[in-house]
């Protein structure tokens, strides 16, 4: 039986599609994973994952210190583990290396390529979660659609956080449509979500998904439309992820909650302004589309999505019309 280690201290998204990878290497050997505290809690349950170790590298662990205690906590078990570096910076690569990953995989574009034994192809084209699986199955093996499905798994806590909420809000057994306006990205939030909660809510429960610091967008939806259910801050990572699998719909901008989605098999509107699905970030579930202003030619303007629009304007958000996007969300309710 093999070992793998797997390194992804990237954002929450890029957390949620390395499932796929290290289910693939769960079937030969055990999986430590080194990811964030944020990204630990979406790893809790997961029966493919040994352990996971959090590398604090903003804050506890930050510095030569904190990579030393790391490395301690990480050193290979003998001498054919193997370190994926699913992140792909310098430091990750010389955290492997200094932890004896005598084997080290990683994109032949990332930073730390220079220190992995092994280099795969980071193909634009290809959706993340297949470039991430690739690091484990190499630049030709035929990969299945369902193979790049992430995997989450919410706990009885979890559901039963659920329950609370909506069973507060009389919403059991409705159907719900939910709705992630938020994003950290300022340029990737569309603006129209109130008009389009308010169009959606005779199809539907419309509950809002999101973080505390989306409260305040909550609150421009539930102002106008007063049958809505805020659940921003009131839910851990995986219960808003059951959340979202208990909808029959999820219209979301280009963030986190397209890929739990993913992971859930809720059927996912998303949203793109300044980026693209091209990029490799698009819904995964069945029955899902993306949605974004394709006559624009400063399109796309930024891999993440910039602080502004570069070009003052950001009409790749505000030309985007209500109704357009209500259709296409009829569409796939009715689906």
């Amino acid at each position: 039986m093999s070992s793998s280690l797997v390194f992804q201290t990237s954002f929450l998204g890029d957390a949620v599609l390395t499932t796929a990878l290290i289910r693939h290497l769960a079937r030969t050997g055990a999986v430590d994973v080194v990811t964030t505290l944020a990204g630990a809690a979406l790893l809790e349950n997961n029966p493919a994952v040994q352990r996971v170790v959090i590398y604090d590298k903003r804050g506890a662990d930050r510095g030569m210190a904190g990579l030393w205690r790391t490395v301690s906590a990480v050193r290979a078990a003998n001498r054919d583990a193997v370190a994926y570096c699913a992140q792909g910076s310098m430091r990750t690569a010389l955290l492997a290396r200094l932890a004896g990953y005598r084997h080290r995989v990683g994109f032949d574009t990332s930073a730390g390529r220079w220190l992995y034994t092994r280099r795969v192809t980071h193909r634009a084209a290809q959706h993340h979660a297949e470039r991430l699986l690739r690091l484990a199955v190499g630049d030709e093996t035929v990969v299945a659609a369902d193979a790049l499905t992430p995997s989450l798994y919410p706990s009885l806590a979890d559901r039963d956080a659920v329950e609370s909420l909506l069973t507060a809000r009389g919403a059991i057994g409705e159907s719900l449509i939910a709705l992630a306006p938020g994003s950290i990205w300022a340029t990737k939030r569309w603006p129209q979500f109130p008009a389009l909660a308010r169009s959606l809510s005779s199809h539907g429960r419309v509950v809002i998904i999101g973080g505390p610091a989306d409260r305040e967008l909550a609150t421009s939806i539930t102002s106008t439309t007063p049958n809505a259910i805020d659940a921003t801050g009131q839910l851990s990572l995986l219960a808003s992820a059951e959340l979202i699998g208990r909808a029959a719909l999820l219209v979301t901008n280009d963030s986190l909650p397209q890929h739990l989605a993913s992971a859930m098999g809720t059927p996912t509107l998303t949203i793109f302004g300044p980026t693209v699905p091209g990029f490799g970030f698009g819904p995964l579930a069945p029955g899902s589309s993306a949605i974004g202003h394709e006559s624009l030619a400063c399109r796309p303007c930024h891999p993440h999505g910039p602080a502004v629009c570069p070009l003052g304007h950001h009409q790749c958000m505000k030309d985007l019309a209500e109704a357009t996007v209500l259709a296409r969300a009829l569409n796939l309710l009715a689906a």
